[in-house]
Parts: C-alpha cells; structure tokens; sequence
C-alpha cells in the first residue's frame, strides 16, 4: 500500500470514526446463489459472446444484462487474499432518471430531449430484477407516496420534494452506483468505494453493525467474499436519498445484502442487492446493475470514466480522478432549484 492510499484511509475511517487498524480478511466456506439476469427485459448476453466495449467518447449504453455467475475467483489475489477488483467502474445501461425503466427518461419532464423511446422492450430491463414484472412491491400507502415525490419533482413545492443531490446530499445505495462512474481501492481488511457523490467503507470482518440509532447516508457495511463474489450486509441507513429521480425509496428500516459479482475477466461485475423492509414493501426484492471497469487505454467521457492523465514524466500512464463539485441549487445534480421549495 503505498503512503498516499494509506493516508487516505486513515483520513476517512478517522472522519467515520472507526478504528484505523487494518485486519487480515476472514475466509468463508458458503457458496453464493447465481446472478438474476433481469426478468421481464430483453435476453440477457454472455459475457463470452459480447466482448467489453471499445472506448468511446460519450456514456456508451447497452441494452442488456450480462450473466456473471458467482464461482471460483481465477485471477490476482492481494497479499491478504482479497481478489484484486481495484480500478474504476462505471453502469452500463443509464443514469438515475429512471429506477425501474432506466432509458426511459423522467415521467413528465418538460424539458424532456425530442427523442423516439421505441418499445419498452427495445430499452434496457428495469433494474428490478426481482420480482418479474420489474415493479417495486410497495404497500399502497408507499406507492401513493412515489407517486407524489415524482408528480412533484419538477416543482417541489415543498422541502420533501426536493432530490437531495439539490442539496449535495451523498447518493446512497443504490443510486451512488448509476451516479457517474467511481473508484474501487482495497486494503487489508477493507474495500473502499470512492464515488462521485461520497464514500464508503466495507469492513471485512465478523464485528457487529453499528447501534440501531445511528443511520448514515451510506449505512454500515459487513462484508466477506466468497470466489468471486463480494457479499455485504448493509444496515443502520438512513434512507434520505433515493433510487432515482421517480421518487423509489425505502425506509430507514430496510436491509440490504448485496452481491458484487465478477468475471473471470475481471472486467466486468454484478451489483446484485436484496432489499427487505417490511415497512415499504409487501416482500423482499432485488435490483440488479451492470457494471464494467474503465482503464488508461479509455478516453474519458465526462460520466463513467471522469480523469485526467497525471503529471509523471517519463512513468507509465496514470489516470488522476478529479473531484466533482456541486453546489447546492445545482440544476445538474438536483434537476431543479432548491428555492421554489423555500420562498
């Protein structure tokens, strides 16, 4: 680990105030389940029979959901075991418009680009994977209120309409990982996400979750892998953020488990996360996100792969993140002005 990346560590799991000791990863014998490719969406595609992307200038987006089934890991290993995922990663099908059509654009929006949608089954499947119809199971009362938050969200005439990202709030789970592209780095004990709108931290090992009162925006995360498969238990959520810009959400008593999938490759993964909160929902349900990874041989495109060549004379080429500022009534990040909800 080089000083700079421990530096960096430090200075977050200090701000968390978590403690800075860096722990061995523990094993774990379980098998994980295979990855749900997506129902009620176009066929899902191997990871074989359609090679990653070539660099393009502009989010590239695909129509489809790769199968990446949990087994074996077969590439590098870290000195403490972990298999190496570290790089940058980025969606492949959209942003955070839309939670459950994700190339459909925001219902309602008046500023909406003159383009023909097509079919819903032309588009990329909803990111519900789980259940069939790619529908949230809310309870009446909560699907009463989506629907308020998304009639609302281009004029929120209250503070609760208002997209947190307006205020520069964190993304959350799981909208940090269709909001721009992020970084993965790992150390001994931990798997470090550096994301566009934050951070977060998974710890490797068995100590508890933090105590049921404190929620954070990124909530409190337990992980293990298993092959190639990183599986993580994410509790004490606050749940301020969003899905999307649809209004989906959940309550600060919903648990997840998530499943980061891997190829063989290592150029590809699965973000496959189980949601349970009985207050929302009538039943448990699974979102699921295309992920691939962006190296130096990729031209930045200001969305997944957002850097800029390093300042090394004579090193080998190094892509140097920048960071995104916001700044609160920013239409880019809220969509709309925080101020029609204030004055």
């Amino acid at each position: 680990m080089t000083t700079r990346s421990r530096a960096l560590l430090t200075s977050i799991l200090l701000g968390l105030g978590l403690a800075a000791a860096l722990a061995p990863v523990a094993g774990r014998a379980q098998t994980a389940p295979a990855t749900p490719s997506g129902a009620a969406s176009p066929p899902a595609s191997s990871e074989a029979a359609n090679p990653p992307a070539a660099a393009v200038r502009g989010p590239r987006r695909e129509k489809t959901v790769r199968v990446i089934l949990s087994g074996p890991w077969t590439g590098k290993r870290l000195a403490d075991g972990q298999p190496d995922i570290e790089g940058d990663w980025s969606n492949t099908i959209a942003n955070q418009d839309n939670f459950t059509d994700p190339q459909g654009g925001i219902p309602g929006d008046p500023q909406a680009r003159n383009r023909r949608l097509g079919p819903r089954s032309t588009r990329a499947p909803s990111r519900v994977s789980d259940p069939p119809d790619g529908q949230l199971p809310y309870r009446p009362w909560a699907r009463a209120l989506q629907q308020e938050f998304l009639a609302y969200f281009f004029n929120p005439i209250k503070p609760q309409y208002i997209e947190p990202f307006a205020r520069c709030a964190p993304g959350g789970i799981p909208k940090s990982f269709y909001w721009h592209g992020f970084e993965i780095r790992q150390y001994p004990g931990y798997v470090l996400f550096l994301f566009n709108s934050g951070h977060r931290i998974v710890q490797l090992d068995d100590t508890p979750h933090l105590p049921k009162n404190i929620k954070l925006w990124m909530g409190d995360s337990r992980g293990h892998w298993e092959g190639n498969t990183l599986i993580v238990d994410v509790d004490n959520l606050n749940s301020k953020a969003r899905f999307g810009r649809t209004g989906d959400f959940a309550s600060e008593n919903v648990h997840v488990v998530e499943r980061y999938i891997f190829s063989p490759n290592g150029k590809r993964f699965n973000y496959v996360a189980t949601f349970t909160d009985p207050t929302v929902y009538t039943r448990p349900w699974t979102a699921t996100v295309p992920m691939r990874r962006y190296t130096v041989a990729d031209q930045p495109n200001g969305w997944d792969y957002e850097v800029l060549p390093a300042n090394d004379p004579g090193g080998p080429p190094i892509a140097d993140h920048y960071e995104r500022m916001c700044v609160e009534n920013n239409g880019g990040f809220g969509q709309v002005a925080v101020s029609r909800a204030e004055h």
